[in-house]
């Protein structure tokens, strides 16, 4: 590796920056006749573009290489940063599960989807590291955090149902849960789109299964759509945020912060290198994915499930422009 690689991050975070910027000036200048157009533009990458691009990437990655050692590289890192970041809540801040799991999921989910793909493709020539990220986050990590969520939610839900009822209500016994709601809400985590197209994905590539022209490249052209729908709706998002601005949570959003951005890359290099013996592109891949900005996902499941997504909306704007200059130090390091 060389000048190659560190002039390839340069011009990956240009090509994530100038459709972000596009996205704010979109935003500042009311486009679309004052409307906020976040809302359609996610539904659209939610349920069409993000599991079309999820299957394409996962069709064609070399599976050995993803499942052998590069997505268990990444789940390992994933696991340690999300433990550190839950043992300083718990111990240091004093946080409450909910919280806790926001954090936690903030100091830890990449943002592989359309930051780490651009940074990939022009850094390491290669898709191969987001797939592993991508496979690693939306089979195990993402359904684990979406059913710490619920279950928070839930017990928040019920504390709040029973304080509403009045004391009498604090002594009255749960609500038993019928097997066919257990079933629902066991499988809930699974049942979004991008886990759909990532298992679909993944099936085609073990198969070997070759799809028609006339059906893979409509959903090619959709799937390369996600990456700039993506960044123009983050970019929109961008537009009057104020981050730090809510002090009751601030030691939170730096403590994840600076996991994701200083923690995360080091912890990626030693889990990488010594443990699953990574070296050259391989290892430099492992560790730019480990390095890259928290995803807005984080920010969407938080608010999905009502919890404080001031936290993940503000690690997510923090570690978006921290992340380059120390994935440069890594170029510059490895190389």
């Amino acid at each position: 590796m060389g000048p190659t690689q560190v002039l390839g991050v340069v011009e990956g975070f240009a090509v994530v920056l100038i459709i972000v910027v596009v996205g704010y000036a979109a935003a500042a200048f009311r486009l679309g006749g004052g409307k906020d157009l976040k809302p359609a533009l996610t539904a659209v990458i939610y349920y069409i573009t993000n599991p079309a691009l999820m299957f394409i990437l996962l069709a064609e990655a070399p599976v050995q290489q993803v499942l052998g050692t590069l997505a268990p590289a990444a789940l390992v890192t994933t696991a340690v940063c999300g433990l550190l970041y839950a043992l300083v809540a718990k111990v240091f801040l004093r946080r409450n599960a909910a919280d806790t799991a926001v954090g936690a999921m903030g100091a830890s989910y990449v943002n592989a989807g359309n930051i780490g793909l651009p940074i990939a493709l022009y850094a390491v020539g290669s898709a191969t590291p987001v797939v592993s990220v991508l496979v690693a986050q939306l089979l195990i990590v993402a359904p684990a955090y979406l059913a710490l969520f619920t279950f928070t939610a839930r017990r928040q839900a019920l504390a709040r149902e029973r304080l509403a009822a009045g004391p009498g209500a604090l002594a009255a016994p749960a609500r038993r849960r019928s097997p066919l709601g257990a079933v629902k809400a066991a499988l809930l985590p699974f049942a979004n789109p991008a886990t759909i197209g990532t298992v679909a994905g993944l099936a085609a590539a073990l198969t070997g299964a070759n799809l028609p022209t006339v059906v893979w490249e409509p959903l090619s052209l959709l799937g390369h759509a996600s990456v700039p729908l993506l960044l123009l709706v983050f970019g929109m998002s961008l537009y009057g945020q104020r981050p730090l601005a809510d002090g009751s949570v601030r030691a939170d959003i730096i403590t994840a912060t600076m996991l994701k951005v200083v923690v995360a890359p080091l912890v990626g290099y030693a889990v990488a290198r010594w443990i699953f013996g990574l070296e050259g592109e391989a290892l430099f891949g492992a560790v730019v994915m480990s390095a890259l900005p928290t995803a807005q996902n984080v920010y969407l499941f938080a608010s999905q499930f009502g919890m404080k997504s001031v936290i993940a909306r503000d690690v997510v704007f923090l570690t978006s422009f921290l992340s380059f200059p120390v994935i440069l130090l890594v170029a510059f390091w490895l190389a």
